[in-house]
């Protein structure tokens, strides 16, 4: 939960101040929508009845407006004819907030994809390119304006379709300069030898990618997972991550492997999910994120955009929304009996954190409650709320308490990013429970003195420290009462 609570504050506030670059085969995505009503008496095919055409920015194109999508500054380089299809290119580009650093290249077109959509699914897609390799002072004009974008940039994508852009010269030059600028370089490959990404950051195949790659027939996701990790040692990656579709993704290192499974969706259309992938993982990267939590955010950005049709984007609001609900369903997991409190009690000890304690009855939780649990959680790594249980409120506070039920009192205290466990107890006072779990500082709000926190003594025998900190003047659960006529 709070590796989550973390991963949500980096999408939010750090990603807005990353600048990534993206290097590969651009492309204009071109979509056909209509309806299918019959079959053409001409060809056993269905009839499209016209009823929208749009385009927008596809391949390493779409993979920057995804970063720009996710709220970091995208800039892209590749190869552009001069065309319509590359001027429509570059104002969509323009118009998602990429800054674009194109090479024109008379002799070729622009590469475009067609696609021709009935009833919201592909029907067929029709393909606009030449791949062959540029001219000489092309690719030279292109790794110049890369080397360029690089300085001001925290990592490099190359985002390779195997269209003539990122031969092989200049993958190498590409990652030996970024690598050599302590800026990480993920790769999105399409050829089948990997030696050309050596000394990338890591290499994010599909399942069938890297089963080429491997020279491997379908011998299970077992076997190509072997293969993946000897490439993480032949080609000098620090890690391989591999998408595995419905099965989610792999994170590969040496002598360790991990699978995020996917979560359960509707998918409408995959075109540029492998794009969303790699544009998260990228910011993921230089933003400080593990690639565990990496993989994860990726995960959960890629299950968003396959529910949508077309090369949509995933929205950094949509991905947020994601997370959030994420740690909600994660805070139930904070409520938990006084066993499972030990137990993780003392997994924080080994880790050497800090365990603060407060408690209370928190009946109506209001201002005053949260500003006490705020205060406590900033006196250590761990934050332990205990409550009163219904039965222990009613021999306190008399028969009409509590209002509401320790069950919600507990779930709503679970939910606030601050606290780490909270525990229901029984007795009069948490003095048994203090006993057992020995926190490090205890903690009370400032209506008592010291010497009157129950379990003070108790804290400071064992070198720990009682805190009381200021209440909010003017609220309490008894004048919440009051003005509601309780």
């Amino acid at each position: 939960m709070k590796q989550l609570e973390t991963v949500l504050q980096t999408v939010e506030h750090e990603w807005p101040t990353r600048r990534v670059l993206v290097v590969g085969d651009v492309m204009l995505d071109r979509y056909i929508r209509g309806e299918v009503a019959r079959i053409s008496p001409e060809a056993p095919v269905p009839v499209v009845r016209v009823v929208e055409e749009t385009h927008g920015p596809g391949g390493a194109a779409n993979v920057a407006v995804n970063l720009a999508r996710l709220g970091a500054r995208a800039v892209v380089a590749g190869f552009v004819g001069a065309d319509e299809c590359g001027a429509m290119l570059k104002a969509g580009l323009q118009q998602q907030g990429v800054e674009a650093r194109l090479v024109t290249c008379p002799d070729f077109p622009t590469t475009s994809k067609m696609r021709v959509l009935g009833g919201g699914q592909q029907m067929l897609r029709l393909d606009c390119e030449r791949v062959s390799e540029r001219r000489t002072e092309e690719y030279a004009r292109l790794m110049e304006l890369a080397c360029e974008a690089l300085a001001e940039c925290d990592a490099v994508v190359l985002s390779d379709y195997a269209k003539g852009a990122l031969e092989e010269e200049l993958c190498r030059e590409l990652i030996g300069a970024a690598r050599a600028a302590g800026k990480p370089v993920l790769v999105d490959p399409k050829h089948e030898d990997f030696s050309r990404y050596a000394g990338a950051t890591t290499v994010c195949p599909n399942l069938t990618e890297l089963r080429r790659a491997a020279k491997l027939e379908d011998d299970g996701l077992a076997t190509a997972l072997d293969a993946a990790e000897r490439m993480v040692t032949e080609f000098d990656l620090e890690f391989l991550t591999v998408t595995l579709g419905e099965r989610g993704i792999a994170l590969v290192r040496p002598g360790h492997r991990a699978v995020v499974k996917a979560e359960a969706q509707q998918v409408f259309d995959v075109s540029g999910a492998g794009d969303t992938v790699i544009a998260t993982l990228a910011l993921a990267a230089c933003s400080g994120l593990t690639p565990e939590a990496g993989i994860a955010l990726a995960n959960a950005a890629a299950g968003i955009v396959v529910s949508k049709v077309g090369t949509a984007p995933v929205e950094k609001h949509e991905l947020i929304a994601a997370l959030a609900q994420e740690m909600q369903l994660h805070a139930q997991e904070k409520v938990v009996d006084r066993a499972e409190l030990l137990f993780r009690v003392g997994l924080w000890r080994q880790k050497q954190e800090r365990v603060v304690f407060t408690n209370g009855c928190f009946d109506l939780l209001h201002v005053g409650h949260l500003a006490v649990v705020e205060q406590a959680r900033r006196l250590g790594d761990r934050l332990v709320v205990a409550i009163n249980s219904d039965d222990s409120v009613r021999r306190l506070k008399g028969p009409g308490r509590p209002i509401v039920n320790e069950q919600e009192r507990a779930r709503m205290l679970a939910a606030l990013a601050a606290v780490d466990a909270v525990v229901v107890f029984d007795e009069a006072t948490p003095l048994e429970l203090i006993r057992a779990m020995r926190p490090d500082v205890l903690v009370k709000g400032g209506d008592y003195a010291a010497a009157d926190v129950v379990g003070a003594r108790e804290v400071e025998s064992w070198g720990g420290r009682v805190e009381i900190v200021p209440l909010v003047e003017g609220v309490s659960t008894t004048r919440l009462m009051e003005a509601a006529g309780l």
